[in-house]
Parts: C-alpha cells; structure tokens; sequence
C-alpha cells in the first residue's frame, strides 16, 4: 500500500499557491497558527504524521475533504522470495558420527 499526500495540488485547484497563502487561510478560516516553517513542511512535502487536528484544519482552509489530500494505493505488495534455504551441513569424513576419544 502506498499513500501519496496532495496537499500542493488541492491547494492549487483552489488557487492557494503558497505556503503564506496556506497559512493566512489556516489561520482566518480555521483558527489554526502554524509556523510558516510548519507550514512550509506540510506544503512542501510528504509529512510522516499529520495531527487530526492539523488534518481538519487542512480540509476547512481549503474547503475540502481528507480524501482531497491523500491518494491511497491499496494494490498489495509483493512480497520478496523467501531466501533459499542453508544446505545441511557435511558428516564427518569416515562415517563416525562422535569425535573421537
């Protein structure tokens, strides 16, 4: 499975091309004030964690819906072979199966 976040192409199909832009909208429709480095990061990139909190902000600043910022892959993955299995060690030359004494 594979999740790409959206947030750069939901905010430009509603004209949002900056991450000042993404702020001051955060901040007038959803009360919600993020750093312009925060910002930056989500705007910029795929985060590894986004708050709830963050996630609703997100979707009233924009007007739009969770599904609008994430495209989930759900083909499953492959999964690699399994590695071959060790051959069983040797026997001892001369048949003996104890050392000697």
């Amino acid at each position: 499975m594979e999740i790409r976040w959206r947030l750069r192409m939901a905010a430009a199909q509603r004209e949002v091309w900056t991450g000042a832009q993404l702020r001051r909208l955060l901040a007038e429709r959803a009360g919600l004030e993020l750093s312009s480095a925060s910002v930056s990061a989500l705007f910029g990139g795929q985060p590894a964690q986004v708050k709830l909190s963050t996630l609703a902000a997100l979707c009233t600043a924009l007007q739009c819906t969770p599904d609008d910022l994430f495209e989930v892959d759900t083909t499953p993955a492959e999964r690699p072979a399994a590695p071959a299995a060790a051959p069983p060690p040797k026997a001892a030359s001369g048949g003996r199966s104890m050392p000697p004494i």
